[in-house]
């Protein structure tokens, strides 16, 4: 197992899989300058192996992300005010874009309260998971804010319009049973199964076409600007490529063959 050491996230890289935790669990996780530069960090090492298979996203203690930390910036003099664009296109903008455009399935365990940004964060992953006690919170109203770092793009588009403004303007929490009913995650588990399940999707990572979960998650993704045609001529070019691969020839031979594949994400 590689590991780096950071103050704010725990990071690990085994089997081609990146664990990502974020780790500061006596402020809910909530995000810092410092915790950027760390996911800065991490993302770029994770950007340049080769041989990447997933990533596994959760948190610390009992919260997943309670979004900005508020006490990191200093408060306002009367008449002072603050250029929140900055902080979101420095630090937001850049971790949401690059998470999402990572070549493998990124998985999001929500182990505890997602709120603001924290609730964007995990709204940018692939796969999600939430334990039964789990919250989603759209906080920004709160305390005069519109919903940032992604979620008025995802949101909508997860759970329609009208439950996202609903989301957004009245601030109610989002239970993780309601979340999957509404299509905004994959599954509720039971709190108890959550390194179990943490390790299962280890094991889908680890032994699934990665490739193929790379193109999936390209055209899938493609699909939303794309008109019909363009979405099938994507498809047909990346269908084309997965042909050519090794993944392909073998899962076909095992299909034939009548056993389980053994995928080398090649």
């Amino acid at each position: 197992m590689n590991t780096r050491k950071y103050e704010t996230i725990l990071f690990s890289y085994r089997e081609g899989v990146g664990y990502i935790t974020l780790n500061r669990p006596e402020r809910l996780n909530s995000f810092t300058s410092l915790m950027h530069e760390e996911l800065r960090d991490v993302i770029s090492l994770l950007e340049s192996r080769v041989d990447l298979r997933g990533v596994i996203l959760t948190g610390a203690g009992r919260g997943f992300c309670a979004g900005q930390d508020l006490s990191e910036r200093q408060p306002m003099e009367p008449g002072q005010y603050r250029d929140l664009g900055e902080s979101l296109e420095k630090n937001y903008k850049p971790l949401i874009l690059r998470l999402r455009a990572l070549p493998v399935p990124v998985i999001c365990f929500v182990n505890g309260v997602a709120a603001g940004a924290g609730f964007s964060l995990v709204l940018a992953c692939d796969i999600i998971y939430a334990v039964k006690s789990a919250k989603f919170i759209q906080a920004f109203a709160k305390i005069g804010l519109i919903p940032d770092a992604g979620s008025t793009h995802f949101l909508p588009r997860l759970i329609g319009t009208q439950r996202a403004v609903a989301a957004s303007m009245l601030a109610q929490p989002i239970s993780a049973e309601q979340a999957e009913a509404w299509g905004m995650i994959w599954q509720c588990i039971p709190d108890e199964s959550l390194q179990e399940e943490i390790d299962k999707m280890h094991i889908q990572l680890v032994n699934g076409a990665t490739r193929a979960f790379s193109a999936t998650k390209q055209a899938i993704y493609a699909s939303a600007d794309n008109t019909l045609e363009q979405q099938l001529n994507l498809e047909t070019e990346l269908q084309r490529e997965m042909g050519l691969t090794e993944d392909y020839r073998e899962g076909s031979q095992a299909f034939r063959e009548k056993r389980t594949p053994v995928f080398q994400g090649n």
